[in-house]
């Protein structure tokens, strides 16, 4: 039995195996649960949009929740984030934070426009569905974090993890809140008022002069 239904229209369907057929699913899926939700997040929503067919997904996964942690690890192999490099810590910031303003598609988004309404049926965490679209690489914070080390913006010592994420954090928050796009004068606030003194400090900086100079780009 075929994997894939008849193409509508009398179209010739181009045959898809392996794993062409999975990234077409998965990129299907994401599809589906950027418009519809988790609530038309289902097996046969997802087939018809891949223009396959139900059993095919099933013998990969095995539910709705399965399928989510796919698609989401897809998502995040194949549109990660771009890591800016402007210079300075502060700038990179503010660059990551800019462009996921206006991308707005990543799970915390997502999480707080889509599936609200049903995440009483959905037992995967917030952390878990980050972890799946995110995976085991280097955030882009960390990478941030490590550069501004290395050019002397901060200290010997690197900050906690929950110092690192809280830029992102931060703007996560402010997007759940609001489900607005977070202005540029909100951004400029997490990064100037809270982050990089937090970082300076928690590194270990010494022999600066406290305030906003010292990490303007």
């Amino acid at each position: 039995m075929s994997d894939q239904p008849e193409p509508p229209d009398g179209e010739k369907a181009t045959r898809r195996r392996g794993a062409a057929l999975e990234a077409a699913i998965l990129d299907a899926a994401w599809n589906v649960l950027e418009t519809d939700g988790w609530g038309g997040f289902t097996f046969a929503g997802v087939a018809e949009r891949a223009h396959a067919s139900k059993p095919v997904l099933y013998r990969r996964w095995r539910t709705r929740e399965d399928l989510l942690r796919a698609t989401l690890h897809r998502r995040g192999e194949i549109a990660p984030a771009p890591i800016a490099d402007t210079g300075s810590l502060r700038g990179d910031t503010i660059a990551l934070l800019t462009q996921l303003n206006s991308r707005r598609t990543d799970v915390a988004a997502v999480l707080s426009m889509r599936l609200s309404a049903q995440y009483e049926d959905l037992s995967l965490s917030p952390a878990e569905l980050r972890q799946a679209l995110v995976g085991e690489r280097e955030t882009s914070m960390e990478t941030f974090v490590a550069r501004a080390a290395a050019r002397g913006e901060l200290g010997p010592k690197t900050p906690p993890p929950r110092v690192i994420s809280l830029p992102v954090d931060l703007f996560r928050h402010e997007l759940f809140m609001t489900l607005e796009p977070v202005s540029a004068d909100t951004i400029t606030h997490i990064v100037d008022d809270l982050f990089l003194p937090l970082a300076r400090v928690s590194s270990g900086l010494t022999g600066a002069e406290p305030g906003r100079k010292n990490f303007q780009n």
